[in-house]
């Protein structure tokens, strides 16, 4: 159920910072900003908030969690719209940047509900 209700509010702040970066700032369509959401908000949970968050520090899992969102929606931009390179790259930057403080404050939310498959093993929280 924790699971559950964090990946309900991931996906609700993904969607909107995506939605206004890429889909106001850059034109592309609500139905790829959508399917851009949910790729990128499965992968930056398992990886950076319940694999990386928990064996390491929240600054470090945001940093990951930088580089995966830039990647991710770049590639997949790329993929699904008709942007240039160069277009696509800076949407990329700046939703990547956004993303990033909101994931500081979201892991923040996850070590103090002790969400996470390493939370267990974890001594003291890192915020």
């Amino acid at each position: 159920m924790q699971h559950g209700k964090a990946l309900a509010i991931k996906g609700v702040m993904s969607l909107v910072v995506l939605y206004l970066v890429l889909g106001v700032g850059f034109g592309i369509s609500f139905g790829n900003v959508l399917l851009i959401t949910l790729i990128l908000g499965i992968l930056s949970y398992l990886l950076g908030d319940v694999f990386i968050l928990p064996k390491t520090s929240n600054m470090m899992a945001t940093m990951a969690d930088l580089g995966m969102a830039f990647v991710i929606i770049w590639l997949l931009g790329m993929a699904f719209t008709s942007l240039s390179v160069g277009s696509m790259a800076l949407a990329a930057v700046i939703a990547a940047i956004v993303m990033a403080l909101g994931e500081y404050f979201f892991h923040i939310y996850i070590l103090k509900k002790d969400i996470g498959f390493g939370n267990r093993y974890r001594t003291s929280h890192n915020y």
